[in-house]
């Protein structure tokens, strides 16, 4: 998922990254608007994470939000 794509999807997204960044808050997240730099900063006040930990941590997750195209059968 790009940058943008996760702009467009933000609102749908934002549950999910609840479930997987628990301490921040709703009003965080609303305020992020699909905002990349500040879900990383914010990941790392709360988790104590180095800025590339979290960068790392962000970008896996969104790597894990990618549809999964379907798996063609080889006959």
């Amino acid at each position: 998922m790009n940058r943008d794509t996760l702009k467009g999807q933000w609102m749908q997204l934002k549950g999910k990254i609840r479930e997987q960044w628990g301490k921040l808050t709703a009003d965080e997240i609303d305020q992020m608007q699909g905002n990349l730099e500040q879900l990383v900063g914010k990941i790392q006040e709360r988790y104590g994470r180095s800025r590339e930990q979290a960068e790392q941590e962000v970008n896996r997750w969104l790597a894990e939000q990618q549809p999964e195209e379907p798996r063609r059968k080889v006959s």
